[in-house]
């Protein structure tokens, strides 16, 4: 369980020693070999930051990778044979609720969980035999991203680790399984769902996307973080220092954020309310008993949109077409309520 707020429950694939590079080739060699494709009219390409993924049509086998792909081929209605487990968040089923949810209401065999983060399960992606690795938001490196191609052909991000637009995730998904023009459909029924709950009054208001890693930090999600995309759908406005130069001097790689130190909490000063999220009760007491972070007019005032719960938490930090319907049901009465301590003030 996260100990802190951090920007995201991140976890990052443990880097690729020898000792894992020779248990994935020792158990494929069992299995009679890899999944190297041929190039031909039969197979998807997609090109990304760490290599190309040659896919053979309609996979069939899917495993999913860091956050956002297990929900996107499930509404795709291909329901992985397996997925990276994310305990923080998950029900008493072990799974994320609205992956369970969307899986039993289908009557599907729920995915294999994995363990991934420092201790990904190598051998337990290898047993599952996938057609096709889906890992577009992760923090996957050259090194790692081998060893997983080895495995089967693996879809890693566009640019950066971490970093994908919430439409792009479900295009690169869509594209990979080999139903490309079901993605406009998915997009355009998020949009319709953003659409019907926004709030046209709530234009004029500004926000900040925060987290902090401990006392005395203080960072700023950019808008086109997923989180803070999810909010400025809703009929928010950005404020302006969210996009300016001066935010990105203190840019940290990976995260599309800045962290900016609680010392610059005056840089918020502007904001109308401020959207953060904390890991439990007791990290929200120590991070508010902080002078500097009170002295934010929106949190002094009390506009302050802050979850606690780890399953809001983690579905808010995601648009796909599983995450948006739980979260507007959840979410929203929340925005209201911080928009009324904001018009009170």
């Amino acid at each position: 369980m996260p100990t802190s707020t951090r920007p995201t429950p991140h976890p990052t694939l443990r880097r690729a020693t020898p000792a894992v590079a020779a248990l994935a080739a020792l158990t494929l060699s069992a299995c009679g070999g890899g999944s190297s494709a041929d190039d031909g009219s039969g197979e998807i390409t997609i090109e990304h930051a760490l290599g190309t993924a040659q896919i053979e049509e309609d996979p069939e086998r899917v495993v999913a990778l860091g956050q956002g792909s297990a929900e996107t081929a499930i509404a795709l209605g291909v329901t992985p044979v397996g997925m990276q487990e994310y305990p923080w968040g998950a029900d008493d089923s072990g799974y994320l609720p609205w992956i369970h949810e969307a899986v039993q209401e289908n009557g599907d065999e729920p995915p294999e969980l994995f363990t991934g983060g420092d201790e990904m399960d190598v051998e337990a992606i290898v047993d599952l035999e996938p057609d096709v690795i889906l890992a577009p938001w992760t923090g996957i490196d050259q090194e790692q991203y081998d060893v997983l191609s080895d495995i089967a052909p693996t879809v890693a991000y566009k640019e950066e680790p971490w970093t994908v637009t919430w439409d792009g995730q479900i295009k690169t998904v869509a594209k990979a399984l080999g139903k490309e023009d079901q993605a406009e459909g998915l997009i355009e029924d998020i949009e319709a769902q953003f659409e019907e709950a926004s709030r046209p009054e709530w234009e004029d208001i500004t926000y900040s996307y925060t987290y902090t890693d401990g006392p005395g930090t203080l960072g700023v999600f950019y808008p086109s973080e997923q989180r803070a995309a999810m909010v400025d759908k809703l009929g928010l406005t950005p404020d302006p220092v969210t996009e300016s130069e001066q935010l990105k001097e203190y840019d940290v790689e990976g995260t599309d954020s800045a962290m900016i130190g609680l010392e610059n909490a005056d840089m918020l000063s502007d904001s109308d309310l401020i959207f953060t999220f904390y890991s439990d009760a007791e990290t929200r007491k120590e991070i508010e008993s902080q002078d500097l972070y009170q002295s934010i007019p929106a949190v002094e005032r009390g506009a302050l949109v802050a979850p606690e719960d780890p399953a809001l938490v983690t579905a808010s930090s995601m648009i796909n077409p599983l995450t948006v319907p739980w979260v507007l049901e959840r979410y929203v009465p929340m925005i209201e309520e911080a928009v009324a301590e904001h018009e009170q003030d």
